[in-house]
């Protein structure tokens, strides 16, 4: 029932829209700005002998440095550097990372300082379950993204997913900022001195004050002056682009505040933005408060990040390449001149490359550059724990269980299969309630599981589908499950306290009538959902048994659904979790659970998520956050259903193409926030919905032009939906080269297909 579970982007933006915190802050009050820090007149240059002349690459293992014939030299390796931050301190360069074990401070680049929970960052508490013992480990929370002033390299800024953080004193302490919302979802900072309108010195110079900037998937562009007395975050979102049907701006994918001089000989800091699904670049009207579009690419479904200066020229990376804006011309100019050779470089380090730090000697400007999101570089490869390219050519069908148990079941499931060129099949084996749907062996899913009587014969069954080879994939429910919440007394189930029992979701209350019509009191209705509780690492056992039962026994590939919270009912707050461990929240519970499966499952690991949180990277409502996924699994499979989305959304005329739209931005959207570190395979609806638009539209045609737009998009592959396996509406696979046959503007041949990929890779 779950997948017929309504989402709107309505209800979506409702919610974050209350949850919003920002309102204007009061700029034209000089006396409430806190002069912290004296301005220098000119940031100091390194000294010669203190200038790095070697390219850094950042990646998943760690930092190389790049010496003679282009020699990869490992610098540092204790776990992936995801960005370089340059800074100058007395004349010497001092380097900073961002790095799944936290912040990094480096002088010499031989030894490294962790900058954590002592200095004012955030930490996570993080269960490890190893031979049957728990130990509680503090783990840095993952930081997005790192900016330095570009005029006082004392001053820096970080964010975490919900929070900014302030250094004044070059990171030795950090001052939390709070948030522009409570719905989570940082992608950039900056941080830059901005003038205040209308304001002067006493020596006639430009009054400016400290500003801090973020991007937000949904507000778009927030900023704060944290020298104020109660500086608070204000959203500037005039003149961005948002996609047709939404009043949003589309997500921001990074700013660059670069320091000109005005005509006067003052310094005045302009703001450069661009976006992560669409090929724009803005620039930002500080004294109007609104965004001015200077550059536009021709693709419709597009990437612009990891902004730079060379000194002339917004630098930047996209799908295939680095290209250079002029921003005197307000034209692309191509690709950097030593382009060639920084690829030449890079390409010699053994794993992909995710941020480089190029020195002036090697970049061919008149300033060092630093390259960020290097993964666009190569897009159409996808760098999974299962590097395996058999797992982006899955297309696949849902087999109910009680079908897939029968000689004929099976039968007409091959059939369809054939009849349709698709090569695997999703079957529960463990399902919404917890029952399981084979015959299990294993002692503890014996002793804590329950075998429903309408389980499949296992070994039979693997048998007859690797005879036809075709591509196993087991789903298990996770963390809804009503067999577990009730085994040993409600011992694994999400607690209420106040009545001391399982807790369960209430819907509301509906009047009780007698056979009269006389109302006689009230009922309390449920959601037919039970949960267990995500902290609990016997759960996590449990179902991590099943799924090494389910390999051993012949299953290609696992199919986690449900790995988040409760989110429904007007008793939420009544949830406790009895095994939550002290310092622990719902991030470090996912991310226990992940970390322990990805440790324990020798095989894929895929997840099922809603199609809004594949949509936007906030991971809103439900915590299924597709950037921390993406670290831990093989595939991620978001459940796009046109259906299930607010019935205006993307039903721009021509209307009938909406399917199509919905599945290639999705899917693009989808695999950008991963950074291609999963597949995204979507789960495509083969199902009629008694909304609106499936009232008008739903037939074959719809559904085919999902598998259309899933195949423009990145084309790695997708997965039918039908509750009861009735697939008359599905076509044979479209193929790599089968021209679209309808009229959405996307589809045009004149557009780069699949989306995600590019040139010069």
């Amino acid at each position: 029932m779950r997948k017929f579970f309504l989402i709107t982007i309505s209800l979506f933006f409702a919610f974050a829209l209350w949850a919003q915190t920002t309102q204007s802050a009061d700029v034209s009050d000089e006396a409430k700005i806190k002069k912290l820090y004296q301005l220098p007149a000119n940031l100091p240059k390194p000294d010669e002998a203190h200038i790095l002349q070697n390219i850094l690459a950042g990646t998943e293992s760690g930092l190389y440095k790049i010496i003679g014939n282009d020699t990869p030299e490992p610098v540092w390796n204790e776990s992936r550097v995801t960005q370089i931050v340059e800074t100058v301190v007395d004349g010497q360069q001092v380097w900073f990372f961002v790095t799944g074990k936290g912040l990094l401070r480096s002088d010499d680049l031989k030894n490294f300082t962790l900058i954590g929970s002592a200095a004012g960052l955030p930490m996570l508490t993080v269960k490890e379950y190893v031979d049957g013992q728990v130990s509680l480990v503090q783990k840095a929370k993952e930081i997005k993204d790192l900016a330095v002033h570009p005029q006082n390299h004392d001053i820096l800024v970080a964010s975490t997913d919900n929070a900014v953080y302030l250094s004044k004193d070059h990171g030795k302490t950090w001052k939390n900022l709070g948030f522009s919302a409570k719905t989570a979802g940082a992608k950039a900072v900056a941080v830059a001195d901005m003038r205040i309108p209308g304001k002067k010195n006493a020596d006639g110079s430009p009054a400016q004050e400290l500003t801090v900037f973020l991007s937000h998937p949904i507000y778009g562009l927030s900023y704060i002056h944290p020298d104020l007395s109660k500086p608070t975050w204000t959203d500037l979102v005039k003149g961005f682009t948002a996609l047709p049907t939404q009043g949003q701006p589309d997500e921001l994918s990074d700013i660059l505040p670069v320091v000109k001089m005005d005509d006067a000989g003052y310094p005045i800091t302009e703001i450069y933005v661009s976006q992560t699904f669409l090929p724009n670049l803005f620039q930002v009207d500080w004294e109007k408060k609104q965004a001015v579009k200077i550059y536009a690419g021709s693709e419709p479904a597009d990437t612009i990040d990891g902004l730079g200066w060379t000194g002339s020229n917004v630098i930047y990376t996209s799908p295939g390449k680095v290209s250079l804006f002029n921003a005197a011309s307000g034209k692309n100019v191509g690709i950097p001149s030593d382009y060639s050779s920084w690829q030449i470089a890079l390409s010699k380090v053994p794993e992909p490359v995710y941020t480089a730090y190029i020195p002036k000697n090697r970049s061919g400007f008149s300033t060092s550059l630093v390259l960020n999101e290097l993964w666009l570089l190569k897009p159409d490869k996808v760098y999974a724990p299962y590097d395996s390219d058999e797992l982006t050519q899955i297309k696949s069908l849902y087999l109910p269980a009680n079908q897939g148990r029968t000689q004929s079941g099976q039968d007409a499931i091959i059939k369809t299969l054939k009849e349709n060129n698709l090569n695997s099949i999703v079957i529960d084996m463990k399902d919404d309630y917890g029952l399981l749907r084979y015959n299990t062996q294993d002692p503890l899913v014996k002793e804590k599981g329950y075998v429903s009587q309408y389980a499949v014969d296992l070994d039979q069954f693997v048998e007859r589908f690797k005879s036809e080879d075709i591509y196993l994939i087991a789903r298990i429910v996770v963390f809804k499950d009503k067999h577990l919440a009730q085994y040993d007394g409600g011992k694994y189930a999400v607690w209420n306290n106040s009545t001391k029992s399982r807790w369960i979701g209430v819907k509301g209350e509906e009047e009780v009538t007698d056979e009269e019509g006389n109302v006689t009191g009230t009922e309390t209705l449920y959601y037919d959902e039970h949960w267990v509780d995500p902290y609990c690492h016997e759960v996590w056992e449990y179902n991590v048994a099943v799924a090494q039962e389910l390999i051993r026994r012949g299953f290609d590939e696992i199919q986690f659904d449900y790995i988040r919270f409760p989110t429904d009912g007007t008793n939420l707050w009544q949830a406790s979790f009895r095994w939550q461990d002290k310092g622990m929240d719902k991030e470090s519970a996912l991310i226990s659970f992940l970390s322990y499966a990805r440790e324990n499952i020798e095989a894929p690991i895929g997840i099922d998520i809603y199609g809004a949180n594949g949509w936007y990277r906030s991971g809103a409502r439900t915590g299924q956050d597709v950037e921390l996924l993406s670290e831990y699994v093989d595939v991620i499979c978001p459940m796009f259903y046109p259906s299930h989305f607010e019935q205006p959304f993307l039903a721009h005329a021509p209307a009938a193409e909406r399917p199509y739209r919905i599945y290639f931005y999705g899917t693009y959207r989808n695999s950008v926030i991963a950074r291609n570190k999963s597949v995204i395979r979507p789960w495509a609806q083969a199902f009629y919905l008694g909304v609106s638009y499936d009232k008008k539209y739903y037939d074959a045609d719809y559904v085919q032009r999902q598998i259309f737009g899933v195949r423009d998009a990145a084309n790695h592959g997708y997965m039918y939906w039908n509750n009861i396996g009735r697939y008359d509406d599905i076509r044979p696979d479209v193929g790599d080269s089968e021209p679209y046959p309808w009229d959405a503007a996307e589809a045009d041949t004149k557009f780069r297909k699949p989306a995600l990929t590019g040139v010069g890779n």
